[in-house]
């Protein structure tokens, strides 16, 4: 293994357990893509010889196994959007909505795609995962993300500080919103407040466990109205 590698995440190249390859994450908004990328990515994967190509818990894909000299090569040939890493806000994780769903009463989609858009790659004192679910069956994974979102008829049940790692934590319910553009603005509020005040590597969850949720609620909403 060369001790001497430089950081790659900016490429979403992650090295391997081998200590020799990468796997490469793709943008995928909403967990939405086109057969034309899809024959790409296939393509590419066989050109360079990939071990294998995998759906990631995220909705992303991750084409695994590629060498660390190939790796410009590979993105310039699929000529998509490498996936983000590290703190910031990563993917939207987004059910299929009245778009697909029988049983959705929202349109999640188009909520995901919209903050995907605005909030993608926002730096944060630690990583942020959005879930976004068009209805309380919480398909999107709404109650264990960082912020997450539950469609309803006439808006969005709004939650926060979820986590579903070694140390599981539901997210607390924050607010209702009635319109994707007071969602962007809740959202931008809950991360000027994170941003301004969690230590750094501090998850959102852990950042209200220690301040408590009523003042974490009241610094949001005072953000949200000023």
């Amino acid at each position: 293994m060369n001790e001497d590698r430089i950081d790659l995440s900016e490429k979403s190249a992650v090295l391997q357990g081998d200590g020799e390859t990468y796997a490469l994450t793709i943008d995928m908004p909403a967990g939405l893509i086109s057969p034309d990328k899809l024959r790409a990515i296939a393509d590419v994967s066989e050109k360079y010889s990939a071990a294998a190509i995998k759906i990631t818990s995220a909705q992303r894909m991750v084409i695994i196994g590629i060498g660390e000299e190939e790796i410009d090569n590979v993105w310039n040939d699929l000529s998509m959007v490498p996936g983000e890493h590290g703190l910031c806000v990563r993917s939207v994780k987004t059910c299929p909505g009245t778009n697909f769903c029988k049983k959705a009463v929202s349109d999640s989609l188009s909520l995901g795609l919209a903050l995907h858009e605005a909030y993608r790659g926002t730096k944060l004192p630690a990583k942020f995962k959005i879930g976004v679910s068009g209805c309380p069956n919480c398909c999107g994974e709404s109650w264990v993300k960082d912020l997450g979102f539950f469609g309803f008829k006439d808006g969005f049940k709004v939650v926060v500080g979820g986590e579903a790692g070694k140390k599981p934590r539901i997210a607390d319910e924050l607010t209702y919103v009635e319109s994707i553009g007071d969602a962007k603005k809740i959202t931008q509020s809950v991360l000027d407040c994170y941003k301004a005040n969690a230590k750094p590597g501090e998850r959102i969850g852990d950042f209200i466990n220690r301040i408590g949720f009523d003042e974490f609620k009241k610094g949001v909403i005072y953000n949200e109205n000023s």
